[in-house]
């Protein structure tokens, strides 16, 4: 049975381009939700920034749902208040963890997150495991999150991980395939946006310490795309010989075949961050993996229309998978990784 399927988007009427897709979530009012602030201390010194969803549910032994969020995503990232706001209605203890700097103060070492960064991740499961050890945890990561989420539980297997279900969204699978696609056509206008951000907290970083990667702010800032960059600063930052490296290394899409915990992967055909034939490049998803494809929905987009409004397709289906696992014995899970 073929676990790569048609997904049942349908985008908004006149609202199907893929970048207008990409963008529209950005100019839509920002979904209003509470929170509560936690800081993670990680056992090298550093920490990471949780954000709880408020109200939270009385209950200890109430489901968990996890959000690892994109490249410079956060808190008030559109497709996080989304997704979060919508698990929160459903009753799960719902809580975002942001990468080391990504939080509302910069990190202690010197050093950042990257794609393939699981280590942390894997602390921060293992803590809610202690502190909530009664409840269902789902844990579902967007793009780079998406990335990192799949590389963990392939990682761990399906006994690893204190979750009863991992979901990736518009995941870079394949990352070198990706740093090539965002380096054509208008795709550059992201890449552009993406490495100004990062750039600019490396330089701040530059400022107080000093950083192993060998360059002068000036240097750092003509660096004009993701090879460049991951080459002469992710690269050294995190133990990698080169961008080639990295990548090779941090992309999850080689290990599909090696996960055993139900997994959903939602992906756009027409992500301008992604070549179109994402999926080809890759081997064979396991049976515990359930991919759905839409033929559009852009780079973490996927705005539908709703009795005349739009809304956000992503929260939806997250929300339907959350309901279906929720409900379902674990060992039975992987048979029932599919639409409501």
């Amino acid at each position: 049975m073929t676990r790569i399927v048609p997904a049942d988007f349908r985008p908004a009427k006149g609202l199907s381009n893929r970048h207008v897709q990409t963008l529209l979530p950005r100019l839509r009012p920002l979904t209003a939700l509470e929170r509560d602030t936690e800081i993670l201390n990680l056992p090298d010194g550093d920490f990471v920034e949780l954000a709880w969803a408020r109200p939270a549910p009385l209950q200890n032994d109430a489901p968990v749902f996890v959000l690892f969020h994109g490249l410079e995503g956060g808190f008030d990232s559109p497709y996080a208040r989304d997704i979060m706001a919508s698990a929160s209605a459903l009753g799960w203890r719902t809580v975002m963890m942001h990468f080391r700097g990504c939080g509302r103060a910069p990190n202690r070492l010197p050093r950042a997150y990257h794609s393939g960064d699981t280590a942390d991740a894997y602390w921060f499961i293992a803590h809610l495991a202690r502190r909530y050890p009664r409840a269902i945890k789902v844990a579902a990561g967007v793009s780079l999150g998406g990335n990192m989420l799949l590389k963990l539980v392939a990682e761990q297997g399906g006994d690893g991980l204190d979750l009863a279900g991992a979901i990736a969204i518009s995941a870079p699978l394949d990352l070198a395939a990706c740093a090539d696609a965002l380096n054509h056509g208008f795709s550059r206008h992201y890449q552009r946006y993406l490495l100004k951000s990062l750039k600019l907290k490396v330089i701040a970083k530059m400022a107080t310490e000093p950083l192993p990667i060998g360059l002068s702010s000036y240097q750092l800032g003509r660096l004009d795309s993701f090879w460049a960059y991951d080459n002469e600063v992710t690269a050294p930052l995190h133990g990698f010989s080169s961008a080639s490296d990295y990548y090779r290394r941090a992309s999850a899409g080689r290990l599909l075949g090696d996960i055993e915990l139900p997994t959903l992967i939602l992906h756009a055909a027409d992500d301008p961050f992604m070549p179109g034939d994402l999926f080809e490049r890759l081997p064979r998803p396991s049976d515990a993996v359930r991919v759905e494809i839409a033929s559009h929905g852009g780079h973490v987009g996927f705005i539908e229309s709703h009795r005349g409004r739009l809304r956000s397709w992503l929260a939806q289906r997250v929300c339907h998978q959350l309901q279906d696992w929720s409900s379902v014995p674990r060992h039975l899970q992987v048979m029932t990784n599919r639409p409501s």
